[in-house]
Parts: structure tokens; C-alpha cells; sequence
């Protein structure tokens, strides 16, 4: 008997041994009912009283995060995803960065904050086409803090840009592409963009200018192809079409908006500027009358274009509280940092190095619709504040 009850016990211990490995949630979240394993991790593990004892905090508490599932297969019902195609679709979850790429957890060719820095080194080293000192002067007049920025007061008397060499600059071929595109716009919201077969063709044209006719352009490429983002040039123009230009609804269901629209030419919502984050159409539309600068509540460490600002100003009756942009860069340098840091940080902040010196971009993804095999647009992306 006692061998017996010895035998039993051994068994018992093994079994329970082994079912402690099976007894976990990570990299499980979301999968339907498995009789493999001890316990389940879905919806339905509550109903039926089976969840795993790391349920709650993995699959719930975790559900937006990427503690403990670096690397784990696509599953439809996570909110979010970790593994190394997320990157391509937008998906991915707030931490994955920090979580996953930096211990090489995501699987593939991970993108790290120093490869961001060394590229975005490389693309502002590239930008022949950026406003030299003689072609673009500006006056920044009036500095507030960011106390003051919703004052809405006029501080400054004078225009921004005090000149700007347009002969030099527009007539060629990156800035006028860019031109050909940014009066293809209404800024209200609420009203359907509708393109003619004209404007879609200027579209197309602005993106093969500055990404494929460009050194800086192709160099972005060049960076994501190595990376394993992109399988061909083809595939690379294809998506940033569909994420800059594709359009989606961001008020009363009306295809009124789309990434490039909200970040260069601007939009009115609610009342106020949404979006316009691009000096070119901030300096076209002071020269026609159409829009007051005020003040400026920081100025980036660069003595040389490009630099960085981030200002007040009154779009015709419409109010803008921090207006931040890259000033005198090229439309490729603007296109490119803002596609490089969507794609490698969506939803995310971007670190780039541009001299030396950190510029800092915030993405944000549309989460409301999307494009593709679920690949999310553009929702906003634009020059942080700097923190002191």
C-alpha cells in the first residue's frame, strides 16, 4: 500500500508539475477553447470558469500591451498586436517598441530608436533641396510660453516669413509636385473631397517625385527594404499612397480627410485649425492675406534650415494654438521624416537626429477605418513640443 500510495503521489506531483506549464495565458490571449491545455485564455474561459490564473492580468489588464507576447502569432481579436509584421500594419501596441524591439522579440529585422536616428542623419544630410539662408528669411518676433499659447492675441506685427525666393525654390520639380497637390483641398470638414482623375495624377506624381526621383527618397527605401517592411519599390510608393492620400471620414461620415490633407494643407473642425503642420502652405497663405501669425512658443536649437517652430496664428476667423512644423525643409525631407516615422512608430513618438540635435515626431494612427489587409492611415503626425 504505501508503494501504492508512493506511486500516486509521484504522479500526482508530474501531473501537476506539468500542467503548471500549460497553466499560463502568454502568447494564448484570444485563441479559441484547446482541451491541450488545463485552462483557457478567451471570452469564454469566464462563462465557463476555466481561465488560466494569469487570465485577468495577461489577457485583459494586458490586453493593450506587449508584456509577455513578443513575438506571438496574429490573432484577429487582440486590440493590438506584437509581433514583427506590426510595424507594417499599424497595429501594434503601445509598448512594442520598448518591450519588443529592444531585446529583438518582435522576430525579423526590428527597427530600433538608433536606426531611426542613423537614417533620419542620412536623409538630412540628403536634402539638397532645402531653403538655403539667402533664399527663405524669417522673423519670429513675438516668444510666449506655453501658457499663453490660447490667448489668442496678435503679438507680433509683422509676417513671418520675411522672404522667400520663389523662383529659386517652386520651380523645382519636388516643390512643384507638392504645389500641384495642395490646392486640391476644402478645409472644412464635414464636406466629401472628391478628386478628378487630374488631381489623383498629381498625387501619384508627388510621390514618385519625391520618394522615387529623389536621393533622399530613394535612401527611405532603401532603409525599410533592408529592414524587410518592403518587399519592392512598387509595393513601398503603393502603401504610402494609400496611407498619405487615402481618404476617410472625420466628421458626419463624410470622406472628408485624409493624412496628407490634415498634416500640409490643414482643415477646419469644430471650430478651429486641425492639422497644418507645413511652412510652405502657412507661407502661401500669409502672402495672399489669408492668414495672421501671432507669436511662437518654441524655436528649435538648429541656426540653419531646416529648423523647427511651433506657432500661433489666425487661419480666416480660425484659431490655431500650436502650429509646430519644419521650416525651409524640402517637400521630400518633410514627406520622407513623416512616412519614416509613421511607419516605424505609428500611434507612437518618433526620435530623429537631424545635426546632432533631436527632433522629436508624434504619430498618431486613424483608428476608424482602414486600407488594405487592415492597415490603418495616417491620422496626424507633427513636431513635438519640446520639454525642458
Amino acid at each position: 500500500m504505501k508503494v501504492i500510495a508512493l506511486l500516486a503521489l509521484c504522479v500526482t506531483l508530474f501531473c501537476r508539475g506539468y500542467s503548471n506549464s500549460l497553466d499560463s495565458c502568454q502568447g494564448r490571449c484570444g485563441y479559441g477553447t484547446d482541451n491541450n491545455f488545463s485552462c483557457q485564455c478567451n471570452p469564454s474561459c469566464e462563462r465557463y470558469r476555466d481561465c488560466c490564473s494569469d487570465y485577468a492580468e495577461i489577457c485583459k489588464a494586458g490586453a493593450t500591451s506587449c508584456k509577455g507576447r513578443c513575438g506571438e502569432k496574429y490573432n484577429s481579436q487582440n486590440e493590438c498586436h506584437c509581433n514583427s509584421k506590426c510595424t507594417q500594419y499599424k497595429n501594434c501596441c503601445n509598448d512594442y517598441a520598448d518591450l519588443c524591439d529592444s531585446d529583438g522579440g518582435g522576430g525579423g529585422s526590428v527597427i530600433t530608436d538608433a536606426d531611426i536616428k542613423a537614417v533620419s542623419e542620412t536623409l538630412y544630410a540628403l536634402d539638397s533641396n532645402k531653403a538655403s539662408a539667402s533664399e527663405l528669411i524669417i522673423d519670429a518676433q513675438a516668444l510666449v510660453p506655453d501658457s499663453q499659447t490660447s490667448s489668442q492675441t496678435d503679438l507680433s506685427y509683422k509676417p513671418l516669413f520675411r522672404y522667400l525666393d520663389e523662383e529659386a525654390l517652386f520651380s523645382r520639380p519636388t516643390y512643384a509636385a507638392f504645389l500641384a497637390v495642395l490646392d486640391n483641398y476644402q478645409r472644412m470638414t464635414g464636406q466629401n473631397e472628391d478628386f478628378s482623375p487630374e488631381q489623383l495624377a498629381e498625387q501619384e506624381a508627388f510621390v514618385k517625385e519625391t520618394m522615387s526621383n529623389t536621393e533622399l527618397g530613394r535612401e527611405l527605401f532603401a532603409f525599410l527594404y533592408t529592414k524587410g517592411v518592403y518587399a519592392s519599390e512598387e509595393e513601398f510608393i503603393q502603401d504610402l499612397k494609400m496611407m498619405w492620400f487615402g481618404l476617410y471620414s472625420r466628421y458626419n461620415n463624410k470622406m472628408d480627410s485624409s493624412g496628407f490633407e490634415h498634416i500640409f494643407a490643414g482643415e477646419v473642425k469644430g471650430g478651429k485649425v486641425s492639422g497644418f503642420h507645413n511652412w510652405i502652405q502657412f507661407y502661401l497663405l500669409e502672402k495672399r492675406g489669408q492668414l495672421n501669425y501671432y507669436s511662437h512658443s518654441f524655436n528649435g536649437p538648429w541656426t540653419t534650415y531646416p529648423d523647427v517652430m511651433g506657432m500661433q496664428f489666425m487661419w480666416d476667423g480660425y484659431f490655431k494654438q500650436v502650429g509646430s512644423a519644419v521650416i525651409g525643409c524640402s517637400p521630400e525631407f518633410d514627406f520622407a521624416i513623416y512616412s519614416l516615422c509613421y511607419i516605424t512608430r505609428p500611434g507612437k513618438q518618433c526620435r530623429l537626429s537631424l545635426g546632432g540635435k533631436e527632433l522629436i515626431i508624434q504619430t498618431y494612427t486613424w483608428d476608424k477605418s482602414f486600407y488594405g489587409d487592415g492597415k490603418k492611415f495616417i491620422g496626424s503626425a507633427f513636431p513635438a513640443t519640446p520639454r525642458n
